[in-house]
């Protein structure tokens, strides 16, 4: 298998799919900023929750899926904006709601990673990793 040149990207691409498959969880190599990643979709109420499972090699981040009662996805769209061939960075005076408040951008920051709300309030800019409604 060829290692993955992004990670972030394979993590959003691996939800996608499950979500489509109509899966429950789904497991994901884990890293810092996919556990962040993954704590703001929890408090964004995008996924149901989400835990660590050591496996002895790599820490696993398991992500589990919410639905509705009609069993669609509480994740409509997910979108990498930056990635490693070009990075998409924005200052705190562009910083907008997304899709009227139903969407987030997931943001690289000097105070970690945290939603646009979040940026907006603290007036900071950052990297955009993704985009979710």
């Amino acid at each position: 298998m060829s290692a993955i040149s992004d990670p972030i990207s394979d993590m959003l691409t691996r939800i996608r799919n499950s979500t489509k498959a109509g899966h429950l969880k789904v497991d994901i190599p884990s890293s810092k900023m996919k556990i962040a990643i993954a704590r703001i979709l929890k408090d964004e109420g995008f996924i149901k929750n989400y835990k660590l499972i050591d496996d002895n090699k790599q820490k696993l981040l398991r992500i589990y899926l919410k639905y509705n009662a009609t069993n669609q996805s509480a994740i409509l769209n997910l979108k990498r904006i930056s990635k490693p061939g070009r990075r998409v960075y924005i200052g705190a005076e562009d910083l907008r709601p997304i899709y009227n408040n139903i969407g987030i951008w997931i943001l690289s920051t000097s105070k970690g990673i945290i939603t646009n709300k979040a940026a907006k309030k603290l007036n900071i800019g950052g990297e955009v990793v993704c985009e979710i409604s």
